[in-house]
């Protein structure tokens, strides 16, 4: 009791008890409570991270697209592996690894 005698004061005044239900109001019970601040801002920094691999994806794409447009040699060797392209007189052999279901291994 002694500890709260130094505060009794401040609690009797109307504005302070005014202004804590407020600043309780607004943390806990407002549409733009603590916890919805938190989801936003994680929600924030996942998309920025998203943006970032995107943009470097992109920038990717864009040097792989030019080097096929200037690179006879390097579109061949696209249009072979992603493409299982063949000339007429080639047989395409293809070895799967059962390990990584994604690689295809060609053999000519």
């Amino acid at each position: 009791m002694k500890k709260l005698r130094p505060i009794l004061p401040y609690l009797k005044n109307k504005y302070i008890i005014a202004g804590l239900g407020v600043l309780i109001w607004i943390s806990f019970f407002d549409k733009y409570d603590l916890i919805t601040q938190y989801n936003a801002r994680q929600a924030l920094a996942k998309l920025e991270k998203d943006k970032k691999y995107y943009a470097d994806e992109i920038k990717k794409n864009q040097e792989a697209i030019n080097e096929l447009k200037t690179n006879a040699q390097s579109l061949e060797k696209f249009a072979r592996e992603k493409y299982l392209m063949k000339r007429d007189n080639e047989d395409i052999f293809l070895i799967l690894d059962k390990s990584n279901s994604d690689s295809i291994s060609v053999a000519e």
